[in-house]
């Protein structure tokens, strides 16, 4: 799901399969493990050489100003270190539930990097737009990698693991509930999980449901109780496997066999993706 294009990319987004908030660090940031897992839902992003620059989005409705999105800040995260870039016009169509836990900002901001190292030639290495990711966010690293990956530290410490889910079939259910990441994090008490996420990765899917386990779900299915409910509803429709993602409010199961489109009408109300 890298960039082919010298113009267009596809950015997509990810799950987080199992979170474990193991301590507080001394920059205010907090220590996690936890798997990435890339999903093939996904934006769509363009740049193009232009007189100036600017930046649109269409699709889904983006808070905040234009220059506080991922986008625009990849660009002059370049431009600082080659002057030479040209102005362009960033254009972003916006599928991807915005603070989902689906990661969808970060993917735009590394596929920015990815989209204007590949069209101007600037010959920057793996390594170093994971380095300008790190900048934009603690999980943009991941999609210069868009790979199962085994994360520590902030989220940027990324191991490549073996799973392969391509077989399976995701159901991603966003309720349209935004969780504020401060107040996430003040309801877990950080401390180790006691959990091995590479082994538990290495069971069959349908033995992570004992296993396997999202630190910031519990307190935050208490205060939105639709969370619990769309796990509840995904097991009865057949998921292997149903958790939250990241911080939420977005949920996901997995299924073996390809759901029935039926299933959207379990969640009425709520933006469903299913996604082989």
């Amino acid at each position: 799901m890298q960039c082919t294009s010298p113009m267009v990319c596809f950015p997509n987004c990810k799950i987080n399969l199992g979170l474990h908030i193991t301590g507080k660090r001394p920059d205010g940031f907090h220590s996690l493990e936890t798997v990435f897992y890339p999903v093939g839902l996904t934006d769509i992003l363009e740049i193009i050489s232009a007189a100036s620059l600017s930046f649109q989005s269409t699709g889904l409705s983006i808070p905040g100003t234009a220059d506080s999105n991922l986008c625009l800040k990849a660009y002059h995260l370049l431009k600082k270190d080659f002057p030479d870039l040209p102005s362009v016009k960033i254009h972003l169509h916006k599928t991807i539930p915005m603070g989902a836990g689906l990661g969808g900002g970060s993917a735009d901001g590394a596929f920015a990097l990815q989209l204007l190292n590949n069209k101007y030639k600037l010959n920057l290495s793996n390594n170093q737009l994971i380095s300008y990711a790190a900048e934009l966010g603690s999980d943009c690293p991941f999609f210069m990698l868009n790979q199962a990956c085994y994360a520590t530290g902030r989220g940027e410490t990324l191991e490549p693991i073996a799973l392969d889910l391509s077989a399976w079939h995701f159901v991603l259910v966003n309720p349209g509930i935004h969780i504020p990441t401060k107040w996430a994090f003040e309801q877990i008490t950080p401390g180790p999980s006691g959990k091995d996420l590479k082994a538990i990765m290495q069971l069959p899917v349908e033995n992570w449901k004992e296993q396997l386990s999202n630190d910031f779900e519990a307190p935050i299915a208490k205060a939105h109780s639709v969370i619990q409910e769309i796990k509840h509803e995904l097991y009865a429709a057949g998921a292997n496997y149903a958790a939250m993602s990241g911080s939420g409010s977005t949920v996901f199961g997995l299924f073996r066999e390809k759901p029935e489109a039926s299933i959207r009408e379990a969640f009425t109300g709520f933006s469903t993706y299913i996604v082989s």
